[in-house]
């Protein structure tokens, strides 16, 4: 099977895909260039495979990692999967798609976020903030002071002037303040603190979020919550 999902993969490959993907400043190396589309439908008729997973993911193809985080199992990783998998993030799609995919389902994603975030590597820091912003937007569950614990992290995350870490906390922000009216105001209020610091990475996040989470839109669909 994996063979031949390898096969298909480059057969569906196309210059003018890899070209798109390298505009968007997504490393195209190992790439074949195909739409997450295309992979989606790949993916729902295999299930979930975590042994047809690991080798995909092992192949070092991007697509197939992508792939990977599609049909691997979420209550089977290890945080030692976990943390190889994210030293190997080149890019903000792979990173943001396997945490989407897969790693925000974890029992671990918690205890990661936090981890992650406080790493100098790009993309593992990066992952930590995506994370957050995942699990911000899908586990209706957590109580709010779950996320009001994600404030100190972040604010020293937006500090970072990398460009893939400042979005990814800007991210983070914008989620948690779109869960109800309570973490609206309080993300609010950190962004004006993030104003306050004078630094110019978090000045960008805090000005971007504000728009956001001030606007009639994002007010009025939280109040009807």
């Amino acid at each position: 099977m994996y063979d031949a999902i390898i096969k298909k993969l480059k057969q569906l490959g196309t210059k003018r895909n890899r070209d798109r993907m390298a505009r968007f400043g997504i490393n195209t190396e190992k790439a074949f260039g195909i739409s997450i589309a295309e992979l989606r439908k790949i993916a729902k008729p295999l299930g979930k495979n975590r042994s047809l997973a690991l080798k995909l993911w092992g192949s070092g193809w991007h697509e197939a990692r992508i792939l990977a985080s599609m049909v691997d199992e979420p209550e089977k990783l290890t945080e030692r999967q976990m943390d190889a998998s994210v030293r190997k993030f080149d890019s903000w799609d792979l990173c943001d798609g396997v945490i989407q995919n897969l790693f925000k389902k974890s029992p671990l994603a918690y205890k990661k976020a936090y981890q992650w975030c406080e790493s100098e590597k790009e993309f593992v820091k990066r992952a930590g903030f995506v994370m957050m912003a995942q699990l911000a937007g899908s586990d209706k569950k957590a109580d709010d002071k779950t996320f009001i614990k994600m404030f100190p992290p972040i604010k020293k995350g937006a500090l970072d002037e990398r460009n893939f870490v400042k979005k990814a906390v800007n991210w983070a922000i914008r989620q948690i303040g779109k869960r109800n009216t309570a973490l609206n105001k309080k993300a609010i209020s950190l962004c004006k603190e993030l104003l306050e610091t004078g630094s110019k990475p978090a000045g960008w996040i805090a000005r971007d979020a504000l728009r956001e989470l001030e606007s009639p839109t994002v007010k009025g669909r939280i109040k009807g919550c």
